[in-house]
């Protein structure tokens, strides 16, 4: 049985699970993704704990910089081929250990670090033989809120949902 609270670290795919996995380009070769706003306040929910926050991708986007900027989250890695050597790199520099990771991830290129962390997580829409490899299947579809669902999971697996909730709604109340 995987422990929830072990859990010090969520990393998070970006095509597939921020977002609903589309990559649109216009005429003049501008790239657009959808997010949810949902899975904003999910995150700012995480920022009133001790659980850090990395998203680890393999492409490259200025959207995703803006996203994770206009959300203070710090650890973005763009352009990782090997996800599994860049999450051990993080591990070694936060002091963690793999079990101490949740993962939520949408393909086979998340396989590797799927396999080795505490908890993995994979959206409603993952294919069917992934789905089969991960801990948990969400009910909600990448980029449709699905790192909010995961995230309140934890939250309440570690029994700190509530008390965490009201942390973010007393912040909110003082902007």
């Amino acid at each position: 049985m995987n422990d929830f609270n072990k859990i010090k670290l969520l990393i998070l795919d970006n095509d597939g699970v921020l977002t609903d996995s589309r990559i649109i380009y216009d005429n003049n070769h501008l790239e657009s993704k959808n997010f949810s706003a949902k899975d904003g306040l999910g995150i700012r929910l995480l920022q009133h704990t001790d659980i850090q926050l990395a998203v680890i991708t393999g492409r490259a986007s200025k959207i995703l910089e803006k996203r994770c900027q206009d959300l203070d989250i710090k650890l973005l890695f763009q352009k990782v081929r090997n996800k599994s050597k860049k999450a051990e790199e993080l591990l070694k520099e936060l002091n963690l250990e793999w079990e101490n990771v949740a993962y939520l991830g949408d393909d086979w290129n998340d396989y590797p670090v799927v396999k080795r962390c505490g908890i993995s997580a994979a959206p409603a829409d993952a294919f069917p033989d992934f789905k089969e490899k991960v801990d948990v299947v969400l009910s909600r579809e990448g980029g449709k809120g699905v790192v909010r669902e995961f995230i309140e999971l934890i939250l309440k697996e570690q029994g700190i949902f509530i008390e965490t909730l009201e942390k973010l709604i007393s912040y909110l109340e003082t902007l």
